[in-house]
């Protein structure tokens, strides 16, 4: 990172953005451009899960011609939360300011990630948000939008978090806000990963902002949504609920 790169974005410092991969040679290197010509001050890490059709390959070729784009190779499928922490820790070491989360498929839209950097300054995270007003998404069953609203609506119900989005992925964290969460103790994945952090975020008292955006769902490759996943956002939000209530009614328990 050079020091252009410290003060391209000014007060925000330099921008991090990264994008988990597994199977996705067909999207690395159109998303990788679609940053780059969106926000050329930002430098990319490729997150990729060993993935057997290539996908880690492609991006070591384009990080040897583009000193902005890096990869990161980890030994196997160990899930998306796995794969945002590395990027983190990644990040935080090498002394980014700005991480963001971005999906590899295109359903985050590049060109709008200049709205979550824009609001940053009055947050410490920014979330991209389906759900509020001037928000939506784009090609999907009406099923899979009862399954994201209802999924948001429990956990924000349950675990008191203002947020309209909270299973929502496309973020951009502070630094310091993800050094205040406790990372080492995260160990969810899938919608559940991001309802985790979203929550870690609120009962530590950073502030928390939503800005709209159009979620488009993927062209290529194939979705790695599951009922794994589902299955396992329901049990653990649950959890985190009924231990939540019942600290709080205990005497001397917070």
């Amino acid at each position: 990172m050079t020091d252009d790169d410290r003060q391209a974005r000014g007060p925000l410092g330099p921008v991090l953005v990264i994008i988990p991969t597994y199977d996705e040679a067909d999207n690395v290197a159109v998303i990788v451009d679609r940053v780059r010509s969106a926000v050329p001050e930002a430098h990319i890490l490729v997150a990729d899960d060993n993935s057997p059709d290539g996908t880690g390959k492609i991006a070591d070729e384009i990080a040897a011609s583009d000193d902005h784009v890096h990869v990161l190779h980890r030994r196997g499928k160990e899930g998306l939360g796995a794969a945002y922490l590395a990027g983190f820790r990644w990040g935080i070491e090498r002394g980014y300011d700005v991480l963001v989360e971005m999906d590899a498929d295109g359903s985050h839209q590049p060109e709008e990630l200049h709205r979550l950097l824009d609001a940053l300054p009055g947050a410490d995270l920014v979330l991209g948000s389906r759900w509020v007003p001037g928000g939506k998404v784009v090609n999907w069953p009406k099923s899979r939008e009862f399954l994201s609203r209802g999924g948001s609506l429990y956990s924000r119900v349950l675990l008191g978090v203002p947020i309209k989005d909270v299973t929502g992925g496309y973020r951009a964290f502070r630094r310091q806000t993800l050094e205040g969460l406790g990372m080492d103790e995260v160990a969810s994945q899938g919608y559940c990963f991001q309802v985790d952090l979203a929550w870690r975020t609120v009962k530590s008292g950073f502030t928390v902002r939503e800005v709209p955006i159009t979620f488009v769902e993927r062209e290529r490759g194939d979705s790695k949504m599951s009922r794994a996943i589902v299955i396992e956002a329901l049990w653990r939000v649950t959890a985190w609920g009924i231990g939540s209530r019942a600290r709080r009614l205990l005497p001397g328990r917070r």
